[in-house]
């Protein structure tokens, strides 16, 4: 357990805005719940943080003590060619490199999880997906410091709460996230295909298998082209990635001409970045000098063009939302984690 002293949380995330907050660094599980159960014995406000790409703070920054989880390591628990590979995985493990390692090694399923920042311990919050994965189809379970109870838990996949972008842990501070353990499927050949857009990448129709080394550099390859891998110079990868969710709606209330992806309750996908496009809010807006813009490379993202402030990105995102539910009726919700900031 390191105390850093006070930094700015600029320092600490993708969208690099954000006051200063006292850090505490941690390296292990022991570390991590001693350091919360201190702050919280101390009444000390605590905001815990990964790798800080979903994270929206204030120019204040945070008045308590930002926990930054620096644990890493994956343990194999069990390995046959029956069951698959039982993974478990140190909250602070970097995600990308644990895609990476799981491609490697023959562990399919996450294969299109490739190039997602942030850390392992932060994924089953948001239940993370992308091109057609998510999380959630291979965790197994999830193991947490409840502060109520003071006590370590394991949570069970079935108990974790998994939908569209959401979990029970997402909006609770109760649980802190210590480490995950996943379930794997033995094989170089990866999970069907479910995303038209990588499936056309890969030469393949949708629900067919491509080898899950060229799933991973087919993804790595969409997400360059959108500015969603990050790159020290490239103003399009200082974001949180997507800042809005895709709606789900009744499906008479999904704009004429937006994309739709049917759910299995009935309600209808949609796309946030054709709203968001169609109500004027083009790549690059505002334009050239403003201190925050939409991606120049893709509409969902909003970027920080070099000297941006919280306030900046607060602003923008309000504008986009207001202008999408005055010219749609659908009220977009934000992805990432907003501290100390609101959209209302």
């Amino acid at each position: 357990m390191q105390d850093l002293g006070i930094q700015p949380l600029s320092g600490l995330t993708t969208l690099r805005v954000g006051g200063p907050t006292r850090v505490i660094q941690v390296d292990d599980v022991d570390d991590l719940v001693a350091s919360v159960r201190e702050l919280d014995d101390a009444g000390t406000p605590v905001l815990v943080l990964g790798g800080g790409s979903n994270l929206v703070p204030s120019d204040e920054g945070f008045a308590g003590a930002t926990v930054l989880v620096a644990s890493r390591g994956a343990t194999v628990e069990h390995a046959d060619t029956c069951g698959g590979i039982i993974l478990r995985v140190a909250a602070g493990h970097p995600w990308d490199e644990l895609v990476a390692d799981a491609v490697e090694s023959g562990w399919v399923g996450i294969e299109a999880l490739s190039g997602i920042p942030g850390s392992t311990g932060a994924t089953p919050l948001q239940n993370v997906g992308a091109y057609g994965q998510e999380v959630a189809d291979t965790v197994a379970r999830v193991r947490v410091y409840d502060r109520e109870r003071r006590a370590i838990r394991t949570v069970m996949h079935a108990d974790c709460g998994f939908g569209y972008r959401t979990s029970r842990f997402r909006h609770d501070p109760r649980f802190v996230v210590l480490d995950v353990t996943f379930q794997f499927r033995l094989g170089s050949v990866g999970e069907p295909v479910r995303y038209a857009q990588l499936a056309d990448t890969l030469g393949v129709a949708v629900g067919e298998r491509a080898p899950s080394r060229a799933v991973r550099e087919a993804v790595l390859e969409l997400r360059r082209a959108k500015g969603m891998v990050l790159d020290e110079d490239d103003h399009d990868t200082w974001s949180t990635g997507s800042f809005f969710t895709n709606p789900v709606l009744a499906a008479a209330d999904v704009p004429a001409g937006a994309p739709r992806w049917p759910q299995p309750d009935g309600t209808v996908k949609t796309s946030a970045a054709w709203l968001i496009e169609q109500a004027g809010f083009a790549r690059g807006y505002p334009g050239d000098g403003a201190p925050v813009t939409v991606s120049t490379k893709h509409t969902l993202a909003l970027t920080n063009r070099g000297q941006a402030r919280a306030s900046d990105v607060v602003a923008l995102a309000r504008a986009v939302r207001r202008g999408v539910l005055e010219q749609f009726g659908v009220l977009l919700e934000p992805e990432p984690v907003l501290v100390g900031v609101s959209l209302d």
